[in-house]
């Protein structure tokens, strides 16, 4: 049975991933911050009689907790074999408001987090030839108004995928961009509320403008994201490697 190593999986995306992956009885490790919800989480995913799942209370821009992390998880289930990563989304704002804090902090979340993530679980990869998903944002291929830490190392994490995936092909291991569009989440209902106050309109309204931009007309739910990352974590993908994803119901006009 695999093991994979989910961030960001208390909720969310993240959850919906690690749902998807224990039900096609895959092992899940889960990390956030937040010990109330994994522990709920894990209830859940464990009362579904497939893969098995535990949780390491873990704050991804710290490079320790990362590393007891990855201990964890091979003490838990043996070995690791798929990585997601995935981190909240950095804060809104613009050039004139966002300090040198702010950069330093999205960059930590959103860039480097999956830099150690990677590094720690490397050398479990290589033994069972496994596959990473790094999980970004629709803005790496349109700019998002009102984020530009989001449009700024969101591309990053592009880079990052396009040259490891040069870089382990070597060991087999496959690793791969998804990127979601407005996917039905906490994160995506938080922009809401920040934009509807901004243009002074309710949450209701602020929706069916972003729906009106969507050609399948409506927000994506998790389980439909995850339906995508799971295929590039399992054993049907065999040759899909450094590509970039986008699950965002046609929203993104660039080609």
């Amino acid at each position: 049975m695999k093991t994979a190593i989910v961030a960001a999986s208390s909720q969310g995306l993240g959850k919906a991933i690690a749902t998807k992956l224990v039900s096609q009885e895959v092992n899940v490790m889960l990390a956030s911050r937040d010990e109330q919800k994994l522990h709920a989480v894990a209830e859940q995913l464990n009362a579904l009689g497939k893969g098995k799942a535990a949780y390491v209370v873990t704050d991804v821009t710290n490079n320790a907790m990362i590393e007891q992390l990855v201990e964890k998880t091979v003490e838990t289930f043996g070995d690791i074999h798929l990585l997601v990563n995935n981190a909240g989304g950095p804060p809104t704002g613009t050039f004139a408001t966002l300090t040198d804090a702010d950069w330093q902090q999205a960059f930590e979340l959103n860039v480097l987090s999956y830099v150690r993530l990677i590094r720690a679980t490397l050398p479990h990869l290589k033994k069972t030839k496994g596959k990473i998903v790094n999980i970004a944002s629709s803005s790496i291929k349109e700019p998002i108004p009102g984020l530009l830490l989001s449009n700024t190392f969101r591309l990053g994490i592009v880079g990052l995928t396009k040259t490891l995936a040069q870089e382990f092909a070597p060991y087999g291991i496959l690793i791969n961009t998804v990127a979601p569009g407005r996917i039905a989440t906490e994160r995506v209902a938080y922009l809401d509320e920040q934009n509807a106050k901004k243009l002074g309109i309710g949450k209701e309204e602020m929706e069916a403008r972003m729906k009106a931009t969507i050609p399948l007309g409506r927000y994506g739910t998790p389980e439909e994201f995850a339906n995508v990352v799971a295929f590039l974590l399992s054993d049907e993908n065999t040759y899909m490697t450094g590509q970039s994803l986008l699950v965002d119901g046609g929203m993104v006009k660039a080609i």
